[in-house]
């Protein structure tokens, strides 16, 4: 292959809704760039970027998938992206390489909530968007009522370059407002027929035309003195404008085509060539030392990696932007997370499924390469002299749906374990680790769309069956008053025994609390507790009833009991104890009987001490479409949340909430059925606060319940 300098790229990210045919129009691309002689189509099961079993099984986009295409010599890298939001992972990886946003609409449905989805995510990426108004050929697609809706979702900067004559069935013209031409897609594929406008058609064409003329006119100085001395600009000048307003987000032209016809991508691919930005034209990338990056193969060599996928007979490849310089076979780079170097064993051209080895690679370009030894997602390889430069990582979305996971046999969850790491690997918004305190693998993930194809790579590539729980809810415990108990540990079994008495009181901690006037505290330890809230151990004895080389031991054993609460074996906190007196034997006592004594002594006294249970609140921001705010404030309501306030935003309203962790179990699922999709949240720890006693009373019994079930 052609070594392509960095004008002669450009690099492109297809998004938009599920089922608005990206992939499709990806094929089509890669179709009239002649890197392939037959188009496959996704209900065949044969297209490039679908080739994985699961997406041949589920019809759909599962995965980014690399690929290219070249027109009028030059190469258009395209990334592939899943349509559904569970998959935003990728969506926001491949935007982070691209330089520009193609974003399909289905012309039938408008702005859908995967629509909106794909659009914040070019937003919070900053990345310039082309609008390809898809599937024209349906007898359903109404472009006019699209156009709206996008501009009343994204504003008015959504400027039509092209729009239809005859949508439909016979679809296949458009008018062009950049040429004032009208194009004529007989067979489809290929490129158009160029024909004058219809008279029936001028009048609208001109008008269409003028305000495009004043969108291009905007991108430079220049442009508008030339429009406001001669009234009109040249074809020439127009996608001079439109490229700038393109690069600086100034304007978001709409091109129409119906891709699985092949109609209308001869000229987006031309468009994009003309009009979209090569990596030259793109604003520095500043590394996290302030170092600046101009796409240029002047600089020292810089790539950046992406994504990391694993396929068969390869393992893993990592996908990575070139930001600085030329990356060639058998180079050594450093990674500056590591401060190792790495070989450039081998750089490949994908094109789905098929690959093909090239030697180099100049700035700007989006490569491939295998075999590396420890690249993880958001690493830079740098040229050796520049070995302290990274490049900022990519902010993946946060996941927003939880579930505890276990294998079946439990001999297998340290494979389990393995398995899930890869899945991180893979999609960094797949977290999982044990957790210590619930004793349960939490899985953590954008979804249960999400989770289910999680469980089908579990049960078809790694076949090993798991079982999925609810987690549990990390609770604390903690008292409301004062109680005092004591308690005797006596054990005698041959030669020396066990003897240790100790008598204790406790009181809630908060702060500004006074110690009781009837004890004499001689020794304070505050401590504060790993999971949060104090414990405040107080040495009172007075005459030496306990020595206190045994103190510690008394100390131990309090913190065994606060790390399994009495009432749920949930963590304790926020407590003061005073060790007031106690027995000691001279032969018998020794630290076990202390320790022993000063669990059990604080475990009664816990008892009587007004115990309470304590649960997780967080602060929660729901957005909804303004027609379900009743809908959804009903379902908060029902989760015990209390509302703390709202906002309005655009067509939207933002409900804002303090809610317990206990009642958001697949709050994700809940939120998306309520809304059709068009909802979304976030939560953010807030405090610890105490349980209702209705509550508190089920989670007694439940717990008592699960002790029977293990005795």
């Amino acid at each position: 292959m052609k070594i392509f300098q960095t004008d002669e790229i450009r690099n492109i990210a297809l998004i938009g809704a599920a089922k608005s045919g990206k992939t499709t129009l990806a094929e089509n691309m890669v179709f009239e760039g002649k890197i392939i002689n037959r188009k496959g189509a996704t209900e065949d099961k044969n297209t490039v970027s679908d080739y994985r079993p699961i997406e041949m099984e589920r019809g759909i986009s599962v995965h980014a998938s690399l690929m290219y295409t070249l027109f009028n010599n030059k190469k258009i890298n395209i990334l592939d992206t899943p349509g559904f939001s569970d998959f935003s992972g990728d969506i926001v990886a491949c935007l982070s390489a691209a330089d520009t946003a193609v974003f399909t609409v289905n012309s039938q449905a408008g702005v859908e909530a995967t629509s909106e989805n794909a659009w914040r995510h070019a937003i919070t990426t900053n990345k310039p968007v082309v609008f390809f108004m898809n599937q024209l050929d349906h007898n359903n697609a109404n472009f006019d009522d699209s156009v709206h809706q996008l501009r009343d979702y994204f504003g008015d900067k959504v400027t039509p370059i092209q729009y239809p004559v005859n949508t439909g069935e016979g679809f296949n013209s458009v008018i062009d407002l950049i040429m004032m031409k009208m194009l004529v897609f007989k067979n489809g594929n290929g490129a158009p027929e160029i024909q004058d406008i219809p008279a029936s058609e001028m009048s609208k064409a001109e008008e269409l035309h003028n305000n495009l003329i004043e969108h291009a006119a905007e991108g430079e100085e220049s442009l508008m003195e030339k429009y406001f001395e001669e009234g009109t600009l040249s074809e020439e000048d127009m996608e001079k404008g439109i490229r700038l307003g393109i690069v600086h987000r100034d304007i978001f032209p709409i091109i129409c085509g119906a891709a699985k016809n092949g109609i209308g991508v001869t000229r987006l691919l031309e468009f994009i060539v003309n009009a979209c930005p090569s990596p030259a034209d793109t604003p520095a990338m500043v590394a996290t030392n302030g170092k600046e990056f101009h796409n240029s193969v002047d600089e020292p060599a810089a790539m950046f990696f992406f994504k990391i996928t694993n396929e068969q007979n390869l393992g893993d490849v990592a996908m990575a932007r070139v930001y600085g310089g030329t990356i060639a076979e058998s180079q050594d780079l450093v990674n500056p997370r590591t401060g190792n170097k790495e070989r450039i064993s081998q750089l490949l051209v994908f094109n789905g499924k098929n690959r093909e080895r090239i030697e180099k690679v100049c700035a700007g370009d989006i490569i491939s390469t295998i075999k590396l030894k420890d690249v993880r997602t958001c690493d830079s390889l740098v040229d050796p002299k520049i070995a302290d430069t990274a490049f900022p990582a990519i902010v993946f979305p946060t996941p927003v749906f939880s579930i505890a996971v276990k294998a079946v046999n439990s001999q297998e969850d340290e494979k389990l374990g393995g398995i899930l790491a890869d899945f991180h690997k893979t999609d960094p918004t797949i977290l999982s680790g044990m957790s210590r305190e619930l004793r349960q693998n939490i899985l953590q993930c954008q979804g249960e769309y999400h989770l289910n194809i999680l469980k089908w790579y579990l049960d078809n590539v790694h076949k090993i069956a798991v079982e999925f729980t609810s987690p549990k809810i990390p609770y604390r415990e903690t008292i409301t008053k004062t109680a005092k108990a004591d308690y005797r540990h006596k054990k005698q079994s041959g030669g020396s025994g066990q003897f240790g008495e100790v008598h204790l009181m406790l009181q809630p901690y908060y702060e500004g609390y006074t110690d009781p006037a009837e004890l004499q505290v001689r020794g304070k330890e505050e401590y504060d507790l790993p999971w949060g809230g104090k414990l405040i151990f107080c040495n009172c004895i007075v005459g030496g009833s306990i020595d206190a080389r045994f103190m510690p031991a008394i100390l131990k054993g309090i913190n065994e009991r606060l790390e399994e609460g009495p009432l749920t074996g949930s963590y304790a906190r926020d407590i003061v104890v005073y060790v007031y007196d106690g027995k000691m034997h001279p032969v018998d006592s020794n630290e076990m009987a202390f320790k022993i004594a000063g669990r059990m002594a604080f475990s009664a006294a816990f008892k009587n001490a007004g115990p309470k249970i304590m649960e997780p609140i967080y602060d929660l921001a729901v957005r909804m479409p303004e027609d379900m705010m009743g809908a959804c404030m009903t379902d908060l309501q029902g989760r015990r949340a209390i509302i703390m306030g709202m906002d309005s935003d655009h067509h939207y309203q933002i409900i804002r909430a303090k809610v317990p962790l206990a009642e958001m179990d697949k709050y994700s699922t809940s939120l998306s059925s309520i809304t059709s999709g068009r909802g979304t949240f976030t939560m953010k720890y807030a405090e610890y606060a105490q349980v209702p006693t209705d509550v508190q009373n089920k989670l007694l019994k439940a717990y008592e319940e699960s002790k029977k079930d293990e005795d």
